[in-house]
């Protein structure tokens, strides 16, 4: 054999070599992309600097790192020491674009001490218990898959029983407290409100494969607690959705054997279309585009489940409703941040536009994701009064949300 003939060969070998590393190499990303979607995190992460707390007048204020997240007005919380400290924190004092620093108001510390903090985390869920808002609640097992998950009962203040019953579902990530910002509301329209826990979310039992369905298995817990308001004396649900939430939601007001009497949902910042996500966040971690999509496909397929964990493959399609929109038969009012860069709006704004009869969309500004009403709660709570009372208003209940 001649020397370039064996050059050629050789060259042939180590650049099917070569294009066999990176196939394996874009396998074991798509894969670790797809586990980090659908694998709960066990600890969270305090990624935001504590410069310095300080005494000013009768209370305390707090010197951040200037973020994006920080130097937004408003009213958010910081958890430290893997919150086992939480403050909730108000109003801008003063922010040093050349210092990279804010000053911040300190309204209440609810556990921990804030001068020993150095790390936390940024958070909008506000309050860490109903009773933080001067509201009783009452602690209640619900019956779900694998157990009992704990929820918090908060009455709407009547003698008896509300006939509806607001369920409060978190975002992933999140836990029942993210549904606080809502109960005063939904009290005022006079409904009883249930927070629920969810598999996975560290309170409610885990799914048998550890993993998040995205929506597709945690709406059964949502049934299961619309089983329990109306054991409870409740007729009608509002559902309320933050996130992955809002995902839930929509796929309990689709499945469930009780939708007839899911009257509406209430949205916030919602996974519409879970391909436009994925999509995103395969961006902004620079993955690239083709590696993203092996990603998804191997949580929609039955050959990745070894790779992903997952007990089922997960159809993408079915909760994508921006695609379905014209199928929901729920009035839905959908608020969402059109900087949220976590998840996009658009697919939100899509889907009203496609099926406006149904679908009410309210654009907020600089809330980034899920905090809009940490921006402006009159703001929030005013849009969600005003669209609850034409929604639960007796001339529009008749046939309204008929069962399909």
């Amino acid at each position: 054999m001649s020397t370039r003939a064996t050059w050629t060969i050789a060259g042939i070998a180590a650049g099917a070599t070569i294009a066999g590393m990176l196939a394996a190499g874009s396998s074991a990303l798509a894969a670790y992309f797809a586990r980090r979607i659908i694998t709960p995190r066990k600890a969270k992460v305090e990624d935001q600097e504590v410069l310095a707390v300080i005494r000013a007048g009768r209370g305390q204020e707090v010197i951040l790192a200037a973020t994006p997240d920080t130097t937004i007005d408003g009213v958010f919380s910081l958890y430290w020491n893997g919150d086992r400290g939480h403050a909730r924190i108000g109003r801008i004092v003063s922010y040093s674009p050349a210092e990279r620093t804010v000053q911040r108001e300190v309204e209440e510390v609810y556990s921990g001490d804030l001068s020993k903090a150095r790390r936390a985390r940024w958070s909008g869920a506000v309050y860490p218990s109903p009773y933080a808002i001067g509201l009783a609640a009452e602690d209640v097992k619900i019956d779900v898959d694998g157990g009992q998950a704990p929820a918090w009962l908060v009455s709407s203040g009547a003698d008896t029983p509300s006939s509806i019953c607001a369920i409060m579902v978190h975002g992933r990530g999140a836990t029942r407290v993210e549904g606080l910002r809502a109960v005063r509301t939904a009290r005022e329209l006079g409904m009883d409100s249930l927070l629920i826990s969810y598999r996975n979310d560290g309170l409610a039992p885990s799914a048998t494969d550890g993993r998040y369905g995205l929506g597709s298995t945690e709406w059964r817990d949502v049934d299961a607690a619309i089983d329990f308001a109306l054991a409870r004396g409740a007729s009608e649900i509002v559902l309320f959705g933050w996130s992955m939430g809002g995902a839930v939601c929509l796929q309990a007001a689709d499945l469930s054997p009780h939708r007839h009497i899911i009257r509406a949902m209430v949205l916030d910042a919602p996974v519409v279309n879970w391909v436009d996500v994925l999509a995103h966040h395969a961006e902004i971690n620079r993955i690239p585009y083709m590696v993203g999509r092996y990603g998804q496909f191997m949580l929609g397929h039955s050959l990745g489940r070894r790779l992903t964990g997952l007990a089922a493959p997960l159809d993408l399609k079915v909760m994508d409703w921006e695609a379905r929109a014209v199928e929901l038969r729920t009035p839905t009012l959908v608020i969402h941040s059109v900087d949220d860069d976590y998840v996009p709006y658009g697919p939100s704004a899509s889907m009203a536009s496609r099926n406006p009869e149904m679908v009410t969309f309210e654009p907020f500004e600089r809330a980034r994701h899920t905090k809009e009403w940490n921006v402006d709660p009159q703001k929030w709570e005013r849009l969600v009064r005003s669209w609850l009372l034409r929604q639960l208003a007796p001339q529009n209940h008749p046939g309204q949300n008929a069962s399909v």
